[in-house]
C-alpha cells in the first residue's frame, strides 16, 4: 500500500472512513485526562478532530497528502486545531512526548511492524498509554477492510511481543459489526491493545 495508494484513496470528497471516530478510541479517552497525543497513519482526521474536540493537544501524521488535507479540512469545520504533519512511520521524529499514541488500523509489513511500535514506546512519557486496535489475522477473506496479506494482519501475540517494553499490557480479541465510511462496513475480526509505559 503506496503513498500513491493511499492519496488514490483520500482524494474523493466523501470522507471514506467516516468522519466519526472509532468506538474503542472514544470509550478510552472518555477516562482518560486530556494531554499531548499522536495519531500515526491518521488518514482523513477523525480521531485527531474528536480528541481534539475533547481538550487533547494533538499531533499527527500520515505519508498520504490527500489525507492531510481532509483531516485539515474536517478540523476546520470542526473548529479544532490539530498539528498534522506528512511522513512516513519510520521517517517521523516527534520533539516531545506524548501522554498517549492512538493506532487504528495501522497496518503495515510484517518486517516492520515490530520497529515501528517499539518505536513509539520511546515516544510515551513515563505512566503515558498506547491505544491500538487493527484487523486479526482471520480478518482474511472479509470485506470489512484490512490489508490482503495475512503477514500485515496482527496477532494478539504479535502485539505482545511488539511492546513487551510497556509496564502493563491489555490485550483482547474480538467480533464487532463495523460502520466507519464505506471502506470498514460489517463484520470483522479485531484486536486491541492498551499499554501504558
Amino acid at each position: 500500500m503506496t503513498k500513491s495508494f493511499w492519496d488514490e484513496r483520500y482524494e474523493s470528497e466523501a470522507y471514506v472512513y467516516g468522519k466519526a471516530p472509532n468506538r474503542f478510541l472514544k470509550k478510552c479517552l472518555k477516562d482518560l485526562k486530556p494531554g499531548k497525543i499522536l495519531f500515526p497513519g491518521e488518514g482523513e482526521g477523525r480521531n485527531a478532530v474528536f480528541a481534539a474536540k475533547c481538550g487533547w493537544d494533538v499531533t499527527a501524521f500520515d505519508s498520504s497528502i490527500e489525507g492531510r488535507k481532509k483531516a485539515l479540512k474536517l478540523a476546520e469545520v470542526s473548529g479544532v486545531s490539530i498539528n498534522y504533519l506528512h511522513s512516513d512511520y519510520l521517517d517521523f521524529k516527534p520533539n516531545e512526548k506524548f501522554d498517549a499514541i492512538g493506532l487504528f488500523f495501522t497496518h503495515m509489513p510484517e518486517d516492520m511492524r515490530p520497529v515501528v511500535h517499539n518505536r513509539y514506546v520511546d515516544f510515551l512519557k513515563p505512566g503515558g498509554r498506547i491505544i491500538v486496535q487493527g484487523f486479526r489475522k482471520e480478518q482474511l477473506g472479509l470485506s470489512s477492510g484490512g490489508p490482503k496479506e495475512v503477514s500485515m494482519l496482527f496477532s494478539a501475540e504479535d502485539l505482545r511481543r511488539d511492546f513487551t517494553r510497556l509496564n502493563s499490557v491489555q490485550i483482547e480479541e474480538m467480533d464487532d459489526e463495523l460502520s466507519e465510511g464505506p471502506f470498514h462496513q460489517g463484520f470483522a475480526r479485531l484486536v486491541t491493545l492498551i499499554g501504558i509505559k
